[in-house]
């Protein structure tokens, strides 16, 4: 499931980022801000109306992302990654 889709306070693991959908500044700016396969992740909010911006926790951190930046990224709820 892709992190925009990803229930509110649900953790879950990052499977997968697809780098080329994101312009290069924008991914850059993700790996610096901790987003990698197998980071853990929470989405924490999101703002009125189902727009930008989305709230995260990554590891020990919140952080602010795009909702085009959260559709590039896939995650797997505990367990879910293993079926797969």
């Amino acid at each position: 499931m892709k992190l925009d889709d990803l229930p509110m306070r649900r953790v879950a693991r990052i499977a997968a980022i697809d780098w080329p959908l994101l312009p290069p500044a924008d991914a850059k700016r993700l790996r610096n801000l901790g987003f990698d396969e197998g980071v853990a992740v929470e989405k924490l909010h999101r703002a009125p109306l189902g727009r930008d911006p989305i709230a995260c926790r990554v590891g020990r951190m919140t952080v602010a992302i795009r909702r085009a930046h959260a559709i590039a990224i896939t995650v797997a709820v505990d367990g879910e990654a293993e079926a797969a």
